[in-house]
């Protein structure tokens, strides 16, 4: 009898164990499944304090559209038109006594550029000089005679030989006056005496000017350019399209392009018109396109490459860097302020086309139009992510 007593206790006791045992596991399994649960929502952000963020030069910006199939691709130049270009000359053979402007000031319309001086600039003052004084007494002359004659006293040949003369020298003052005014010569000033040593050059634009082609004390021809100016306001891009891909391009059509002095720049213009005669080498058609984010550094003459939009469909586009795969899927990051933090949280996309640096998107689920992302460091962000899920596995 006390046999069975003590196996009694033994069977109660493995119950008992095994019991204990039991819920030690369930404790066990609990414990895992909550762990599980924290990594998970872990490594749903990265968090970025304000200084890791200027340390990264992290970039942000909401989703961009772009155009990424369909394209004619377009060479050419910066130009402007030849209304907004001019080439000064001096009117007559003269001397620079005085330069007032150097390349790349700006200048408006009817400022001085230059002062040139010679001989026979003084000379033709005088000459005018004499002419108005001439005037004067034959028109005095004139007006006496034609008393005389409507009085009955005067003879009619008289009366129409003052009239003449009057008439021959008032046109030698005014051809003579003209001249003055050519050269920027105050015609009043003169005719009461007044002589001038020098006379001013004017840009007959606003502009910047280009060149200078002159020093002092140089001799210039009439024909001698001596100054260029540019009015930049209006510049364009000039851009030939070869025959084969003429059929493909009308205005309105938008125009992506770059200039080699601002490589990562990209600049947009709409075509304002097509050219309708050939160029025979290369045999290309010159297209026209006001550019819409115009900037100050712009030249005529830059080399540009472009691509022309034929087709109007626009996709939503990031840059490269702002793309990582990881197994076999890509993500980007949409962005956060929290205080002074920031918030990175990863979301998968379909990859479509890449052209220059920008790559098509298309997200699972719909988003909001103002939401922002990370244009740059996603490789980093995404690094980061694992490292935090390893420590917090640990």
């Amino acid at each position: 009898m006390k046999k069975y007593y003590y196996i009694a206790i033994l069977l109660v006791s493995s119950f008992t164990a095994c019991k204990n045992n039991n819920n030690t596991t369930k404790a066990t399994a609990d414990t895992t499944e909550g762990e599980a649960k924290g990594q998970q929502s872990h490594g749903k952000e990265v968090m970025l304090s304000a200084q890791q963020f200027n340390t990264l030069q992290m970039e942000t910006n909401v989703l961009s559209k772009r155009a990424m199939s369909g394209f004619v691709e377009a060479n050419g130049q910066l130009e402007v038109p030849p209304q907004n270009e001019a080439a000064i000359t001096a009117i007559i053979g003269a001397t620079i006594v005085s330069i007032d402007v150097i390349e790349g000031d700006k200048v408006n319309k009817g400022q001085v550029v230059a002062y040139l001086s010679h001989p026979t600039i003084v000379q033709m003052q005088t000459n005018y000089l004499n002419a108005y004084s001439r005037s004067i007494f034959l028109k005095k002359e004139f007006d006496r005679q034609k008393k005389l004659y409507e009085a009955g006293v005067g003879s009619g040949s008289n009366y129409q030989k003052s009239e003449s003369e009057y008439k021959v020298s008032k046109a030698m003052e005014n051809g003579l006056g003209a001249q003055l005014k050519l050269l920027n010569i105050n015609v009043a000033s003169v005719g009461s005496g007044t002589i001038f040593q020098r006379i001013p050059l004017l840009s007959p634009i606003d502009g910047f000017v280009q060149k200078v082609n002159i020093k002092t004390g140089q001799y210039v021809d009439p024909q001698t350019e001596l100054f260029e100016v540019v009015d930049t306001h209006h510049i364009h891009a000039d851009l030939m399209v070869f025959e084969k891909d003429v059929h493909l391009v009308k205005e309105g059509q938008n125009v992506t392009f770059k200039v080699q002095s601002m490589p990562d720049e990209e600049l947009v213009a709409s075509i304002v018109s097509v050219g309708k005669t050939f160029e025979e080498n290369p045999k290309a058609v010159h297209i026209h396109a006001e550019i819409q984010n115009k900037k100050d550094n712009l030249i005529p003459g830059m080399y540009i490459q472009g691509k022309i939009e034929i087709n109007s469909k626009r996709s939503k586009v990031l840059p490269e860097g702002a793309l990582v795969k990881d197994g076999g899927k890509f993500f980007v990051f949409m962005v956060a302020k929290e205080n002074d933090a920031w918030s990175f949280k990863p979301m998968e996309v379909r990859k479509g086309n890449t052209v220059d640096h920008w790559v098509a998107v298309n997200f699972l689920n719909p988003i909001d139009t103002t939401a922002k992302f990370a244009y740059n460091n996603a490789y980093y962000l995404m690094a980061e992510m694992k490292k935090g899920e390893a420590e917090h596995s640990h």
